[in-house]
């Protein structure tokens, strides 16, 4: 097994060290956020760090990287205050992955890559038609990251769209039924497949397997 420490991998060159740190963390969410500016310029991006903040109220977090790399996601967010997280699905990987491509401000990646735009009403931020299962969110607050110029936004759901089947009695959601994708790394996909569900953990309680 190999080892390296803090001044080996901050010697590695720039890409490497961002393939091999980005693959280290693991399997991640991967979603397409879809925002508006105040000129009406829709805007598409695609992010790995989405993560639940809490269930009441329904709070949902993902990592803005520097303004510098990215700015066209917050900036729009911070105008509007409305943004919204689609699922991918592999019909159009290929697609969401190309928006992560450094269009300038005012181009829609909508346009560009081949996705279609959809618009609920008294939400100003669009969707993703081809994903099934997506939601919008209102923005609740920006925290700013100082070691390394990041921000940590999050939102609460105000809309959720969904195919009825991926429901379950208790709320849960097959996400693998829907066929919602993953990734790992800055450019690989994987699809899913769910192993077992058990029940709520409890000190000296065997678990039972969920169906």
């Amino acid at each position: 097994m190999a080892s390296y420490n803090n001044k080996e991998i901050e010697s590695w060159e720039r890409f490497y060290r961002a393939n091999f740190i980005n693959s280290l963390t693991g399997f991640k969410s991967v979603n397409l956020i879809g925002t508006v500016n105040e000129l009406g310029q829709t805007n598409l991006g695609i992010f790995s760090s989405i993560v639940h903040i809490g269930s009441n109220p329904p709070l949902v977090g993902y990592i803005n990287r520097p303004v510098k790399a990215a700015p066209h996601t917050l900036a729009n967010i911070e105008a509007t205050k409305v943004y919204t997280i689609n699922h991918i699905h592999p019909s159009f990987v290929e697609l969401a992955h190309q928006t992560s491509a450094k269009y300038e401000a005012g181009i829609s990646e909508f346009e560009e890559v081949g996705l279609t735009q959809e618009f609920q009403e008294n939400i100003a931020a669009p969707f993703v038609k081809e994903s099934s299962i997506k939601y919008a969110l209102s923005l609740q607050q920006i925290i700013p990251i100082e070691i390394n110029d990041t921000f940590l936004v999050i939102g609460k759901i105000i809309s959720i769209q969904i195919d009825n089947d991926i429901v379950s009695e208790d709320g849960f959601l097959h996400l693998d039924k829907a066929a919602s994708i993953c990734s790992n790394g800055i450019d690989g996909y994987y699809t899913t497949g769910l192993i077992k569900r058990f029940s709520y953990a409890k000190p000296g309680v065997q678990p039972q397997k969920i169906s």
